[in-house]
């Protein structure tokens, strides 16, 4: 019991360190654009926010209602305002929590402790590998094929990411130990309902494949019963979850069934085979590419040469979720790469189908662990403050923006990529609004209240933001210029807001 007890406990710590290490790289990267300053990335941050200065929620969300993420974050954001953490450390606590939480999830797919097996070593192998993958992800675009690194970030999708390696996991387990599981089926159903009221994509990423494949394992007498329980309570919980979604249909303004477009098909295979093409330019990019391709060959093997029904539903699953998904992505016409998530942490599964112990003398094992374990160690601990200085790192012209806002003490507008950022860093958020290019208010993932003011006597503008249509014959009495950003004073005129839109 005690050396379970310390090969899981190490297990955990080497998660903690590889976690650390990797979004510390990522952070210095131009990829830690995604992390601490993109406009989606910035969703529930401000929604936490929002909530803990007390404002009414009456917040726009889109399909995507991000209940985990809120929920962790908001651990995380008390934390922070407790020991008076800056914001960016937050959000990088929140992407080393995520990568643990995934080791987790694998952890539970790799199934119990038993003789000849070494779960807790491959589990650590494989989110050491999808680390890798993300650790090569180094460009600042949220539309690319760079997927791994996208579970840093607190908006998209991780809680459905660990929520499908969970649900392998749950079944596997459940296989394994059909007796001693009972609950196991219900848990499925709970993670599954709970998913999909939060993200109905769990449907597409894990209900539809999963669904699939214990439906191929009821064929099999010995497992029918127990693999028709699974799918009834997947299935069943799917349903629940999309019920659930109902009373909260006033948050939510789009119900997803708008990003379906079956007749863009041959536009999504060119959208989808460019960006693909993009990755593979780049050595990083064919090095993950090339890393992930082979952990789909070793998921296929691994599914052919399964000793029981548990491991091959988990590399069943590294396999058929990507290619389902894919296939899926391009027949609905979609145009997101965050859509095809699956290929860059299913395939991981493959690791952890069968994971049998690797033969070897005593002294060569123990001095591999402890080699690797100083490794880990040295890395993780040279990380924290490489971390924590890319987290903290000065950013003047947010400096400059805030500093004039928060002076003038008015309240001004700025579109969606622009203003969120600084938004999220004023003292007062409700000084910026949120609106489109003509000065109509914007309801995406913003509180509805902020519209409120009815009018604005500055704007804010930088590289990304759309040129200005504004139904006024008002000019701007002032121009401040913030590095990449540009504050248009109206003062004393105060251009009135449009009607809301999303």
């Amino acid at each position: 019991m005690r050396r379970t007890w310390t090969r899981e406990t190490s297990g955990w710590i080497a998660a903690i360190l590889i976690a650390i290490a990797t979004v510390a790289q990522i952070a210095s990267t131009a990829r830690a654009e995604l992390v601490f300053r993109d406009g989606d990335s910035m969703a529930v941050a401000l929604l936490v926010r929002s909530i803990a200065d007390g404002e009414r929620f009456d917040w726009a969300m889109s399909s995507v209602l991000f209940l985990p993420e809120i929920l962790v974050f908001g651990v995380l954001w008390m934390l922070g305002q407790l020991l008076s953490l800056d914001i960016n450390v937050v959000l990088a606590a929140g992407a080393v929590v995520n990568l643990v939480a995934l080791y987790g999830a694998v952890r539970l797919a790799a199934g119990r402790r038993r003789s000849g097996y070494a779960p807790v070593a491959w589990s650590v192998i494989a989110i050491a590998t999808f680390c890798l993958i993300a650790a090569t992800e180094t460009t600042s675009s949220r539309d690319s094929l760079e997927l791994a690194s996208l579970l840093t970030t607190t908006t998209y999708y991780s809680a459905t990411v660990i929520a499908v390696v969970l649900s392998v996991g749950i079944i596997r387990r459940s296989f394994d130990r059909p007796i001693l599981g009972r609950a196991l089926p219900v848990w499925l159903g709970v993670v599954a309902a709970a998913s999909v009221l939060s993200n109905p994509l769990f449907a597409a990423w894990a209900t539809v494949p999963l669904g699939i494949m214990l439906g191929a394992a009821a064929v099999y007498a010995a497992s029918r019963q127990r693999a028709l329980m699974l799918l009834g309570w997947l299935v069943g919980g799917t349903v629940l979850g999309f019920i659930g979604r109902i009373p909260l249909s006033a948050w939510i303004t789009k119900t997803g069934a708008e990003y379906a477009r079956p007749a863009l098909w041959p536009e999504s295979v060119r959208y989808y085979g460019d960006l693909l093409a993009d990755r593979l330019s780049s050595p990083l990019g064919a090095i993950s590419c090339a890393v992930l391709l082979v952990l789909l060959l070793f998921a296929v093997r691994q599914t052919l040469r399964a000793e029981s029904v548990g491991a091959r539903l988990v590399a069943a699953s590294a396999w058929v979720m990507p290619v389902l998904v894919t296939v899926g992505a391009v027949a609905l016409g979609t145009h997101a790469a965050r859509y095809l998530e699956p290929a860059a942490f299913a395939p991981i599964l493959a690791l952890v189908a069968s994971p049998r112990a690797v033969r070897m003398p005593r002294r060569t094992m123990t001095a591999i662990t402890a080699a690797v374990g100083v490794v880990l160690v040295v890395g993780g601990g040279l990380s924290v403050p490489r971390l924590a200085t890319a987290a903290q790192h000065p950013n003047d012209d947010l400096a400059c923006v805030n500093d004039w806002i928060g002076a003038s003490g008015q309240t001004g507008a700025g579109q969606f990529w622009t203003v969120r950022l600084p938004k999220l860093h004023l003292d007062d958020p409700s000084q910026l609004v949120q609106v489109d290019h003509q000065l109509n208010a914007y309801a995406w993932l913003v509180n509805r209240t902020d519209f409120e003011v009815g009018e604005v006597t500055f704007l804010i503008e930088d590289a990304q933001s759309v040129a200005w249509g504004l139904h006024t014959n008002a000019l701007p009495t002032d121009v401040i210029e913030c590095g990449q950003y540009t504050i248009y004073d109206f003062t004393p005129v105060a251009p009135p807001l449009g009607p809301p839109r999303s």
